[in-house]
């Protein structure tokens, strides 16, 4: 590893290569921009699978081939974000444990992770492969396309072991302060993703089964260069794979912060499901539509979590050498910053909506659903990144299972609320998404309460021990 700098922590020496930023010295905001800009374009590039995905089967496939994959991405991330959101736990107690200097905690977090990260993958491949159709028929997944759905998913969750492999070996990256190396790892592995998309479905032929097995060997790409990377580092994240094993202690705070963060996306993205389903109820053009407005609104949306990781990720380090102001500074300036991205990039979303779906699909009816959907959740965006911060904010604190409930009343809550309470009585696509704003608004006010209590109970732990 090549050392660039060395710097001291409470006595810990802790060396940093040219790859990593340290997040507990110095100014806050171009370090956190230094951070979340490749962790935004990493974030970019991994929906760039499912785009490109989407945008050769609309092209070159046709509508319900389209249809078929756009009715898979809510369940997918019902199924996936369970055990995404328990690598956020990772993240946390590696950050932890890298900036305080406990070398032998930190290689024993960064081996649990990956042998949880690979269990995990074997699990959601055998999920996936016997329960995708079911799932799709409980969703009300339209005849003319749920076979090709099905097959779909089933492909695609083959790969779920690189998936998770690479996710977590990602996390232990961010927690140390390298997002460049990830961002490359994806820039290559997207490239590899278009490429065969383009071959297989174009040339060869093969529908939504050709765009399957396109990101499946893309996600084996990204995941071997990121384990490559942890195996060949130095110090505290090395990765031996014969010292892989899970340990109860690790684990154990693993999920302390990783499973509500977890289950609260798991139950947001079950409530997208729900509004999945109502939207199939106007038909496979409805369907295509939200398909395209939906992988727009990704793309804002990871805008807006590339902030909250590093909120997470500062924070956690911040916690660890017990730099209570500067925990304070950093979720103010994320704040700042995750505004200016939603804000500008939501407007932009909204003013180009026309231009950006023609990429998805060229047919009129497909984009006004798509234009309909865009005009209520784009510029209030910036209202969901606030809402993601406050408990990034206190998962880097170690503190999850307070805000994954106030998340779940105020996201879920409204939202199944407004699909069957309200949505009966006024049938319409726009009525359906303003849910969106409404629940991000709720949400908010809950999270802000719930801040001001843990917050001053961490600050006076901190001073107790000090």
């Amino acid at each position: 590893m090549e050392i660039d700098s060395i710097r001291n922590l409470g006595g810990v020496v802790l060396k940093n290569n040219k790859y990593e930023i340290d997040m507990c010295n110095g100014t806050i905001m171009d370090k956190l921009v230094s951070f979340s800009l490749p962790l935004m374009l990493s974030g970019i590039l991994q929906l760039m699978f499912n785009a490109v995905d989407i945008i050769v089967v609309g092209q070159f496939t046709g509508s319900e081939a389209l249809a078929a994959v756009g009715s898979t991405t809510a369940l997918i991330a019902v199924f996936t974000n369970l055990f995404i959101g328990i690598s956020l736990g990772a993240n946390v107690l590696a950050a932890r444990f890298y900036a305080s200097g406990k070398n032998k905690e930190m290689s024993e977090t960064v081996h649990t992770s990956i042998a949880l990260a690979f269990v995990s993958g074997m699990i959601m491949a055998v999920v996936g492969l016997l329960f995708s159709r079911l799932a799709l028929e409980i969703m009300g997944t339209p005849d003319n396309v749920i076979d090709q759905s099905t097959l779909y998913m089933r492909i695609y969750f083959l790969g779920m072991p690189f998936f998770m492999l690479y996710n977590y070996g990602a996390a232990i990256l961010r927690a140390v302060g390298d997002t460049k190396r990830p961002l490359i790892f994806l820039i290559i592995s997207g490239l590899a993703n278009a490429g065969l998309n383009m071959l297989l479905v174009v040339v060869f032929n093969m529908g939504v089964a050709g765009v399957a097995i396109g990101t499946i060997v893309s996600q084996c790409i990204s995941c071997i260069l990121v384990l490559r990377c942890l195996y060949r580092s130095e110090g505290s994240y090395q990765l031996r794979f014969s010292k892989l094993t899970i340990k109860s202690f690790y684990l154990k705070q693993i999920f302390q912060v990783g499973i509500p963060a977890g289950i609260q996306s798991t139950v947001i993205n079950l409530s997208n499901a729900l509004l999945q389903s109502s939207v199939n109820s106007f038909g496979s053009i409805a369907m295509a539509g939200y398909t395209a407005a939906n992988n727009i609104f990704g793309f804002l949306y990871v805008s807006v979590n590339s902030v909250t990781q590093s909120c997470m990720s500062f924070t956690s380090q911040n916690y660890g050498v017990r730099k209570t102001k500067r925990m304070d500074k950093v979720l103010l300036d994320c704040i700042i910053l995750s505004f200016t991205f939603s804000f500008t990039l939501g407007c932009g979303a909204y003013f180009f909506g026309n231009e950006l779906l023609r990429l998805y699909t060229s047919d009129p009816d497909v984009i006004q659903c798509g234009i309909e959907i865009l005009a209520y959740t784009t510029v209030p965006y910036f209202c969901c990144g606030i809402m993601d911060l406050i408990p990034g904010a206190l998962r880097g604190m170690g503190h999850s299972g307070v805000p994954m409930i106030l998340s779940i009343i105020g996201t879920v809550g409204t939202r199944i609320v407004w699909i069957f309470g309200l949505f009966p009585h006024n049938r319409s696509l726009s009525f359906l998404f303003i849910s969106y704003p409404v629940s991000w608004i709720l949400t908010i006010l809950m999270q802000v309460i719930c801040f001001y209590f843990v917050r001053r109970k961490v600050h006076r732990n901190i001073l107790t021990q000090g």
